[in-house]
């Protein structure tokens, strides 16, 4: 793949404005969905190169019936954006990271890594879980884009989030598994957190949400492979924290790469993305 090949593509430059209630609708509980954040003539332009890296760089060979409960889960592709120009100018793309900034407060983010996370024809559920168990991070400032590049249909939807569950701080170390399943199932019903999901989705739809905030998804009992681009944002000025498990060692290692607790969470692979 050269660099030249992908000139053109759009910039995604142009604003998202959010509305002072949806940013309070984040901060009350933890999720929000952007509806049309990009459209479809530029999801579909960046789709095809992304399907493209997902395909040349999935190793995943064993079949789905032979897999534990995460391998069903999807297809995890990370920090493709450093595998392709074009990738790059979507993950970076100022129009999310705007967004990502107002809804967390903060007047500049960073990258902390991208995801293709693929679903596959009969893939398996997504373990209720907390992003930021993983991540070498003592902050409430960490958000997450979760946004189809195919429509999603009803049945296999969105994600589900524990609303308000941010605010539990971090509740357990598990990873994702189907024990983080049975425990934080408990504890959702346990306090009494409303669950929400937001159904189907068009391609560029989008949800976010705070590294804290508990959340699952189905499995996907279609036959067309649930395609979806993450992209995880830091407030900038962040500091990495001693990690408190093996899970946040390896983080520590593959995303602030050179990089030691009481630095600044900025390595060259986390660059600054708005303003």
């Amino acid at each position: 793949m050269t660099a030249s090949k992908y000139n053109g593509f759009p910039e995604l430059r142009s604003e998202y404005p959010l509305l002072p209630e949806q940013i309070q609708a984040y901060e009350r509980d933890g999720h929000l969905i952007l509806r049309g954040l990009a459209n479809e003539d530029e999801i579909g332009i960046y789709r095809n190169v992304i399907n493209e890296l997902v395909q040349e760089h999935n190793n995943q060979t064993k079949p789905l019936e032979e897999r534990d409960t995460y391998g069903k889960a999807f297809i995890q592709i990370g920090n493709i954006w450093m595998m392709s120009d074009a990738v790059r100018q979507f993950v970076l793309a100022r129009r999310f990271a705007k967004a990502a900034a107002d809804l967390m407060g903060v007047p500049s983010v960073r990258i902390y890594h991208d995801q293709a996370l693929f679903k596959e024809p009969g893939g398996g559920h997504t373990p209720w879980h907390q992003d930021q168990i993983y991540w070498p991070l003592d902050t409430d400032k960490t958000i997450t884009m979760w946004m189809p590049l195919v429509p999603v249909p009803q049945e296999v939807g969105s994600m589900t989030f524990a609303s308000a569950s941010h605010k539990h701080g971090y509740i357990s170390k598990q990873e994702i598994s189907d024990e983080s399943h049975r425990t934080l199932k408990d504890y959702i019903e346990g306090k009494g957190l409303e669950t929400v999901d937001y159904g189907a989705m068009a391609a560029g739809d989008a949800t976010f949400h705070a590294g804290w905030t508990l959340h699952s998804a189905p499995g996907n009992p279609t036959e067309r492979m649930r395609e979806v681009m993450t992209i995880i944002y830091i407030a900038d000025g962040l500091t990495i924290a001693e990690p408190d498990s093996n899970a946040r060692k390896n983080d520590m290692a593959q995303w602030f790469p050179g990089l030691r607790p009481g630095d600044a969470a900025a390595s060259p692979i986390n660059p600054i993305v708005y303003p």
